[in-house]
């Protein structure tokens, strides 16, 4: 049974770049009196001298930053270029280049912003508070551009130098060993990441999750699937991670107890996906071998699929009639079977409902409705065309019309896939060369 993949966080780790990131920094060496902490108090690097002397310098400065937050790309790149070029002042340029590189990154051109970053860390000049926010920028834009391995080695190097560990910083690192597929690396550093927190992003449960999965330990991915459904009952993104989960370890009582939690009490929306997901896990179960009761699962994949095409949600296309067929059909109720085929025969490109059709008028012994749809399919072509005519000779024995069956086996007798079981029949019948 085909199910859905869990949901990639493609992105998810991606969108703490801006998140995590603090604002760019705008000179306020001017506060002397008001002067903040230090960020990085314990840092290794020693801290030069600021050397932006020219207060007309510092206003372009801080305004070209100003217009790079408003994301007023043209004016930050008028007021903050000049300097990077002109500038005597190696921190304006550093400055300048920062707030350049995000305007970089907004316009996805990440290689850009990357030279850009790395020039400004190698200019010297930088105070320890710019010097390492630009430092773990860098890092966030290496993840961005996917460059995994100098987002770890440079997010690794600002906690040695800046003697500061965050949260974010190993998110940001399990997020680039996921994506270089070293689960257990990310493990740790998505693990590190929660335990330095009260209120850990929920993102980071999702990514420990795929890393569980991926390593095999799919309890514990069910575990904290289950976790998140919990804490955000709302949030499709949990629901299907954990229905996935569910399918994937095949515990479908698991998957069907959630999903008809969840169809119920409709926090989270049913997509058309969900109800086809739903029949057929019920039709899965139907026809497992332990099942005692095949038709009240199959009963209830039926109830299901009209549920969701009474809502408009499910579709009235040739594979969803085709799935209510086979749904009706697994339950024995063959006439309903027939009718859900019937509907999809005229929006199907070949014969296979009409023939499933046939079949199921047959197995109702309601002969001469299935003769007509049996020989209908074979008319407009079908992928099995020996058992379509060995069920129109089926048919044409049940109304009587030996010669008719006759015919029609040895049609079936040219199909390599039932010449054996034609041969065998004309043979029983006394019929043949």
């Amino acid at each position: 049974m085909k199910h859905a993949s869990l949901k990639m966080l493609a992105g998810a780790a991606f969108a703490l770049m801006l998140a995590s990131t603090p604002a760019l920094a705008s000179d306020n060496s001017s506060s002397s009196d008001q002067k903040a902490a230090p960020l990085y108090p314990n840092a290794t690097r020693k801290e030069p001298k600021l050397d932006l002397t020219d207060s007309k310098e510092q206003k372009q400065l801080n305004d070209g930053i100003d217009a790079a937050q408003n994301n007023d790309k043209d004016k930050a790149t008028q007021l903050l270029q000049p300097l990077v070029q002109n500038s005597k002042s190696k921190y304006a340029q550093a400055m300048a280049l920062q707030a350049l590189a995000r305007i970089d990154a907004t316009s996805n051109n990440l290689p850009a912003g990357i030279d850009k970053l790395k020039q400004a860390l190698d200019n010297g000049v930088l105070p320890n508070d710019a010097y390492f926010q630009i430092e773990y920028e860098l890092a966030t834009f290496y993840l961005l551009n996917q460059q995994y391995q100098p987002a770890i080695d440079t997010v690794e190097k600002w906690r040695t130098e800046g003697k500061k560990e965050t949260p974010e910083s190993y998110a940001l690192e399990g997020e680039a060993y996921y994506r270089l597929q070293k689960y257990p690396d990310s493990i740790t550093a998505i693990t590190k990441a929660q335990s330095l927190t009260d209120k850990p992003d929920p993102r980071w449960n999702q990514l420990l999750m795929l890393d569980y999965n991926e390593t095999g330990q799919k309890d514990k991915a069910a575990a904290l699937a289950k976790q998140a459904v919990a804490a955000s009952p709302t949030d499709p993104t949990s629901f299907h991670n954990a229905l996935s989960l569910d399918i994937q370890s095949q515990n479908y009582t698991d998957a069907l107890k959630l999903m008809e939690q969840t169809r119920t009490d409709g926090k989270v929306p049913f997509s058309e996906n969900d109800y086809v997901t739903m029949a057929k896990l019920y039709m899965n179960d139907a026809q497992s071998d332990s099942n005692q009761d095949p038709t009240a699962d199959s009963q209830k994949a039926v109830q299901v699929l009209q549920d969701g095409m009474g809502k408009g949600i499910v579709k009235s296309s040739a594979d969803n009639f085709m799935l209510l067929g086979d749904a009706n059909l697994i339950g024995q109720n063959y006439t309903d079977a027939a009718a859900a085929y019937q509907k999809a025969a005229p929006l199907a490109s070949d014969g296979e409902p009409a023939y499933k059709a046939g079949l199921a008028y047959v197995m109702a012994n309601q002969y001469s409705e299935g003769k007509q749809l049996l020989q209908q399919a074979i008319n407009k072509g079908v992928k099995h065309k020996g058992k379509a005519y060995m069920a129109l000779a089926q048919a044409n024995a049940g109304l009587k019309d030996k010669a008719a069956a006759a015919d029609a086996v040895m049609q079936a007798e040219k199909d390599p896939e039932t010449a054996a079981q034609a041969k065998k029949w004309l043979k029983d019948a006394n019929i043949g060369n």
